[in-house]
């Protein structure tokens, strides 16, 4: 044949020479057409760009076809042509409708190509809705959810991108918005938790979040509008919880109702996005759009048992089980009861059923027993040739029931196709899980999984295998949440801070997680932590939050967090109310207190806390120790602390409020007599800080006259304090007068000093003045003698007083030689005499 080809093309060329010659014989020379003389190569090549100019100009019909029904429906051609440049096609396990063929590990390796898919799809809506003068897409709308993992998301778009400042909240950057709509809900939990009020802080948030209206996926299967609604439903806080059901156990049933309500999302967009198929008419009915759904999943399987007329013309396909598993799936359990009770097929499985859904999960031995035994049973009947992949759904559903390891780890092993998501995996064996009192003794095929289990099969995988190396971030921490291990999930999102900042959130959701108290049923496997080590961790990434503020100077919004923290280790909710346990209660004081004095310290911290008068009254303090005594405790300890860390201002000021009169002298006492000190060394300051001591002292003496109910023992306190408040104002004007170089009235006023032996007119007396002295006067002793040395020095001795004078100074210094005083003092006074 191809021989034969090869003579045909010869011959036809030979044709065309021939032809062409004879032409060439023919054609006569001409001026205005003068003979060229062209070979093959050169024809071919100007054939081929005679051709592509024409390619250039014109376009075929079908081409033109498209682009106007493109153009009529407002879709730019252009646009269009260019995502299908940077679209790359990559093989799925099925596009629209889960086949049932991928196992839970081959799920997340399949994951980047639903993203890119709905990336894509998402872009075309938005092109779409754009008006037609305006072809060119600049939008980043938000994307919907896809196949493999319903999600819940926004298509609004943040319109605040100018600086921080003070500015309202819609023209602040996207985070500093969560930070504020985070903070006003901190306020207004203490403020409920302070009055006993009823208050959903999960709810809360989740709405907060919501009122940014920036919540877009970018590609990302998880958001934070995703967690927010999970840990709403972790705490139960739109449903009735049973009394009879633990608090681990009801952590596990909010975890499933979180993924059924995002089934439900799921199977309401598939039957939107295929109304002709999923024929759901008028009906309303939770049944109906399973039922609808179904029409469009088994569409390829044949006539529906629901959808048959006339059973007797064509043998429908029983979705017995189908059905009852959907319905429980998106979390319609009365219907899958009704369909259970309908149908022969499931005559027997209904009991169970129902007793599963009464129980909340819960079974009795005996029925659980039962359903292993018919597990087993399907299980030696082994895959039929031809049978039903639906059929699986009954083993499913009997696995479920019995909540048994074996049979559960059996049925993940033979089928390991049977879930193509993670969180229809998750489901299932949140579904299986049961709660078991510790002790309780099961036969080897009834060993119940536990939740243990499940945490231990998901921690095998590196937190990058969920996250894919960071492009999904939040998969990690919404698989340790959905998996009941809290602790982890906000350890890790505390670290993994990204875009948008997600310690922000982890400190917020470690706040209802504490307030709730359920960060001590469950830590994860492997993280065997104590209930204080678990509200401990917590704690610690709440006060670290709340640190920020304080950095920042905002002392209001720090002490809000600061309560939180605090709370944490109190019990959560109830610390508020003192129904705590004896060491929660003791454990929230002392962190109370600590973190108190922290913002006490801080400028602005005094008023704050005490406001502008008083000891707590009018200030914060009073939210968070209501008791006066208490409050007294506290601010005596936090003003020794302040003094020990050199704030003696600070400590003066809470003396002065609290009423401790003499201790607020004694303070002022020390820090005027390290003034002096400091003065007669020189240091610049140490005139106006003397100044301002003495100010305070007696602003404190003058208060004391007029304040109510004091005891007898402060008013000696305060008497004394005031003693060496005037000793000290002695000893500092002989300073300044010998600074102004006016000797002699300086020394006149070194003979006044009643405590001191140097009237040169009195009697010697070998008392020993210094056991009456204070330290603060003491510890200017050996300063004031050398001043007066100075001063001796520099007058004239007429009527020999002055050499009086220095003899009682060598002489109260030979007596007092154990004091240790400077050495240069006494060769002051040796080379004086």
């Amino acid at each position: 044949m191809r021989a034969m080809a090869s003579e045909q093309g010869m011959s036809s060329w030979t044709d065309l020479l021939h032809s062409s010659t004879k032409l060439l014989e023919q054609a006569a020379p001409s001026a205005q057409f003068p003979p060229l003389q062209r070979n093959l190569d050169q024809l071919e090549a100007l054939s081929k760009k005679l051709k592509a100019k024409t390619l250039r100009t014109e376009a075929p019909s079908q081409s033109i076809a498209a682009t106007r029904l493109l153009a009529r429906e407002g879709i730019n051609a252009e646009q269009l042509t260019r995502d299908l440049k940077s679209f790359e096609l990559k093989t799925t396990f099925e596009d629209v409708f889960p086949a049932e063929a991928t196992s839970v590990e081959e799920y997340l390796q399949q994951e980047d190509w639903q993203k890119e898919k709905r990336d894509f799809l998402q872009s075309l809506s938005r092109i779409s809705t754009l008006p037609k003068t305006n072809m060119i897409d600049k939008s980043s709308g938000g994307i919907r959810s896809g196949q493999m993992v319903p999600m819940a998301s926004s298509s609004q778009v943040s319109s605040g991108t100018s600086a921080i400042g003070l500015l309202p909240l819609a023209d602040k950057p996207v985070v500093e918005k969560k930070v504020s709509v985070y903070a006003e809900v901190v306020r207004n939990l203490n403020n409920a938790r302070q009055q006993g009020l009823p208050f959903k802080p999960a709810t809360a948030f989740k709405v907060a979040y919501e009122s940014l209206g920036t919540e877009a996926s970018g590609g990302k299967s998880v958001n934070m509008q995703k967690m927010w609604h999970l840990i709403l439903k972790l705490m139960g806080e739109d449903s009735m919880m049973r009394q009879s059901v633990s608090r681990k156990m009801s952590l596990v049933i909010g975890a499933r109702r979180h993924l059924e309500w995002g089934h439900e999302k799921y199977i309401m967009d598939i039957i939107q996005s295929h109304p002709a198929q999923a024929a759901l008419g008028g009906a309303v009915g939770n049944l109906h759009r399973v039922r609808a759904f179904l029409r469009i999943r088994l569409r390829d399987y044949g006539l529906l048992d629901f959808d048959a007329g006339d059973a007797r013309r064509q043998p429908p396909i029983d979705t017995t089980w189908q059905q009852i598993y959907f319905c429980l799936r998106t979390g319609y359990y009365d219907e899958a009861r009704q369909v259970a009770l309908s149908s022969r097929a499931s005559h027997q499985f209904a009991p169970l059923l129902a007793e599963w859904i009464n129980g909340g999960g819960m079974v009795p031995a005996h029925t659980a027993a039962a359903a292993a035994e018919e597990c087993e049973k399907m299980f030696r009947m082994g895959d039929r040739v031809g049978r039903a992949s639906y059929d699986k759904k009954k083993l499913l559903l009997y696995a479920i029931i019995s909540g048994s390891r074996r049979q559960i780890d059996r049925l993940l092993r033979d089928i390991p196709s049977l879930f193509s998501t993670i969180e229809d995996f998750l489901w299932f064996i949140l579904s299986a899980v049961q709660d078991f009192p510790g002790g309780t003794s099961f036969n080897e095929g009834l060993v119940p999984y536990s939740l243990d289990d499940l945490q231990a099969y998901l921690n095998k995988f590196e937190p990058s295998y969920y996250t894919k190396n960071g492009k999904d971030p939040l998969v990690y921490p919404y698989i340790l949440l959905l998996s009941i291990q809290l602790l982890p999930a906000i350890s890790y999102l505390s670290k993994e801070a990204g875009e948008e900042e997600y310690h922000i959130d982890a400190a917020h959701i470690a706040i209802v997680l504490a307030d709730n108290r359920v960060l001590s049923e469950v830590s994860g496997a492997g993280q065997k932590l104590g209930v204080m080590d678990a509200y401990a961790e917590a704690s610690s990434i709440i006060r670290q939050y709340g640190s920020m503020y304080l950095r920042l100077g905002n002392l209001q919004m720090a002490l809000e967090y600061y309560a939180q923290a605090a709370a944490a280790v109190g019990g959560g909710h109830v610390s508020w109310t003192g129904r705590g346990s004896v060491d929660q209660q003791r454990q929230m004081n002392l962190m109370l207190k600590q973190l108190l004095t922290e913002i006490l310290f801080r400028d602005g911290g005094v008023y704050l806390l005490l406001g502008s008068r008083g000891a707590g009254e009018e200030g914060e303090l009073r939210r968070f120790l209501t008791d006066h005594k208490a409050r007294q405790q506290f601010l005596l300890e936090a003003a020794r602390q302040c003094q020990d860390s050199g704030l003696y201002d600070k400590s003066i000021e809470i003396q002065k409020r609290i009423g401790a009169f003499s201790m607020a002298l004694d303070t002022i006492n020390k820090c005027l007599s390290e003034a002096i000190c400091a003065l007669s060394r020189g240091r610049l300051d140490g005139e106006s800080q003397t100044a301002g001591l003495i100010h305070s002292g007696n602003e404190i003496l003058e208060t004391f006259k007029y304040y109510p109910e004091v005891s007898f023992q402060e008013r000696e306190h305060v008497s004394e304090q005031q003693t060496i408040l005037r000793q000290l104002e002695t000893i500092l004007s002989i300073h300044k007068l010998t600074r102004l170089g006016q000797y002699l009235d300086a020394l006149r006023e070194v003979a006044k000093i009643p405590f001191l032996p140097f009237d040169p007119r009195a009697p010697d007396t070998s008392a020993d003045v210094l056991q009456n002295l204070s330290p603060h006067v003491q510890a200017c002793l050996p300063d004031l003698l050398k001043v007066a040395i100075t001063c001796l020095d520099n007058v004239s001795d007429t009527d020999g007083s002055l050499r009086a004078m220095r003899s009682k100074i060598a002489t109260f210094l030979a007596n007092n030689m154990r004091q240790n005083w400077p050495r240069d003092l006494y060769e002051k006074v040796a080379k004086s005499l």
